[in-house]
């Protein structure tokens, strides 16, 4: 008989990055409320400690205090994930660089740390997810999160976009190489979402700034929980059949 509840989550262990805030928090709440064990990374240590506090320290999460910059300590940052809560089912890249960086100014020390946290760190993640010493053999979903901005583009957000478009292809391209290993990866490209970072923006804006950008989404701007709601669909049994894909959570935002 089939599983009532395809998002159920149970006895599958999923690693969460940016999860202190925004999107990977709602994420990593959301996951867990589905029954999975978690791994959840950030360098902000103090937002992980409320994010337990949230979950009433619940049984199951390992905080990791890590910076995802630092490419070359993502394997043993994965491998302390490992030795915590034991052998991965998933990963959601959720942590990421949003700075503006009109071309004029650029400096390509700012571009590198962009595409380090956004998409090298990605890449590496995929990686060791790929590795029988960390995979848990079954029910193996990776999911980066995108952005339309990777789609459609926006002046001074070159190095973002760029970013962020390069996640998309990076998805398909696993996709095919890890199929073979029960490992599906998928994209979500969502637009305009409420979150501490994004209202940090909003309140440089005018009302009149604020309004034309809000309308240009049909639906509103989102909430993280919209976001994470599409993550766990992608990561539980409802995506199984779902790979290099990349699915928009926009409000409608590309619709126009």
């Amino acid at each position: 008989m089939a599983d009532l509840n395809p998002l159920r989550l149970d006895g599958r262990h999923i690693l969460v990055t940016g999860a202190s805030s925004g999107i990977g928090r709602r994420t990593a709440l959301m996951l867990h409320a589905l029954g999975a064990s978690l791994s959840v990374v950030d360098r902000d240590e103090a937002g992980l400690a409320s994010l337990d506090a949230e979950l009433c320290a619940g049984k199951g999460v390992a905080r990791q205090v890590a910076d995802l910059s630092d490419i070359a300590g993502i394997e043993e940052l994965v491998s302390r994930c490992v030795a915590a809560g034991g052998k991965l089912h998933g990963v959601v890249h959720c942590a990421g660089i949003q700075e503006i960086m009109p071309v004029r100014t650029l400096q390509i020390d700012g571009w590198r740390r962009i595409f380090a946290v956004n998409t090298e760190a990605a890449l590496m993640l995929g990686k060791c997810l790929s590795s029988k010493k960390v995979y848990a053999g079954n029910h193996g979903s990776i999911v980066f999160i995108s952005s339309v901005m990777g789609m459609v583009g926006s002046a001074g957000a070159v190095a973002y976009s760029m970013s962020k478009a390069a996640l998309d292809g990076m998805a398909r391209s696993l996709s095919l190489e890890l199929a073979p290993r029960g490992i599906r990866v998928n994209c979500i490209a969502p637009g305009f979402v409420r979150t501490p970072l994004f209202e940090q923006t909003e309140r440089l804006w005018d009302e009149a700034t604020r309004k034309a950008v809000e309308d240009l989404h049909p639906l509103g701007f989102g909430e993280a929980e919209d976001v994470a709601h599409a993550v766990a669909f992608l990561v539980a049994d409802t995506g199984r059949w779902i790979t290099g894909s990349t699915l928009v959570v926009d409000g409608g935002y590309l619709a126009r």
